[in-house]
Formats: structure tokens, C-alpha cells, sequence
């Protein structure tokens, strides 16, 4: 078997601009996102996200690893005010951290996420989960509700076969 049969070509790169393809405003109150890859078999969500000055999100878990880049203004968690993520900042997180976001002035930037937030309401209480599947309903919902173009974005074959023999 020679390397041709495990290549795959592309007739296309597999690419999006965010200033060309867009965003969807509000995907939830003050949370302008541009989804970049969905993997909901997986359970893997890339994102460009906006938020605006004022986003208070819900305190939540993460089931999997996080990596954060900031790329605009700043946020921290209430849990840590003194690590304040700005311009230029990479966190990563490890699958089981719990906290909550805030920005106060606005911020930017680019998220890589393994599984799901489980969101929480004040007492710890379970508000939702929200994961690659979850997201792109939400945001093609969110979407087709407000008369908003949604997006392009990679999202990975769905479905399972045999492979050929």
C-alpha cells in the first residue's frame, strides 16, 4: 500500500476569516461569537468570541481542557481578580475548573474547547450545559430569529460507517 491510499486531497482550504464570514450578535446577551470549528462527536468547540463591556457569565465547569487567547481588551474570573487577562495573554485550563467570567470594559478573543461548560445558577444548581452540539443550535437559532447571516464553519462529517475494505 503506498501513501496515496492514506492522503486525502483537498479540492479547498478548510479556512474562514471572521471579518469576512461574520459573526452571530448576541448568541447570548452580550456575546458576539464567530464559531470556527464544531465538532459536536467530538465535543470539541472552537470560537472567536466578542464580549461587551458589563458580561457577567454564569459560574460554570469545564468537563475538558480550555485554551484562551486574549486578543482585545480584558476579563478575569471573579474568583481570581488579580489575574487579569489582557492583549496578548494564553490561559489554559484544565478540565475540572470551575469559575466565573467577567469583563468590564469589553473584551476579545480565541477559544479551543475539549467538552462542556455546565453552567450553574447561584445556588449550584444545574442552568444548562453547553457544549459543540448546543452551541450550534443556539447560534443558528439565534441566527435565523434576528434575520442575522450565519456564519460559515468547519464542522467535522457527523455520522459513523465501516470504513472500505
Amino acid at each position: 500500500m503506498g501513501l496515496e491510499a492514506v492522503i486525502h486531497q483537498q479540492n479547498y482550504l478548510l479556512t474562514i476569516n471572521r471579518h469576512k464570514d461574520g459573526e452571530v450578535v448576541d448568541a447570548i446577551p452580550g456575546v458576539h461569537v464567530t464559531p470556527c470549528f464544531l465538532d459536536s462527536e467530538n465535543g470539541v468547540w472552537v470560537l472567536y468570541a466578542r464580549f461587551d463591556p458589563g458580561t457577567l457569565l454564569p459560574r460554570h465547569y469545564h468537563t475538558g481542557v480550555v485554551h484562551f487567547y486574549t486578543t482585545k481588551g480584558s476579563w478575569n474570573y471573579v474568583e481570581y481578580p488579580d489575574d487579569v487577562q489582557t492583549e496578548g495573554s494564553y490561559l489554559f485550563e484544565p478540565g475540572g475548573s470551575i469559575h466565573t467570567f467577567q469583563s468590564k470594559e469589553g473584551a476579545e478573543g480565541f477559544m479551543v474547547v475539549h467538552g462542556a461548560n455546565v453552567n450553574l445558577n447561584e445556588d449550584d444548581t444545574l442552568m444548562f450545559i453547553m457544549d459543540a452540539g448546543w452551541i450550534e443550535q443556539t447560534i443558528i437559532a439565534v441566527a435565523k430569529q434576528n434575520g442575522q447571516k450565519l456564519p460559515r464553519y468547519i464542522k467535522p462529517k457527523a455520522g459513523s460507517d465501516f470504513s472500505d475494505s
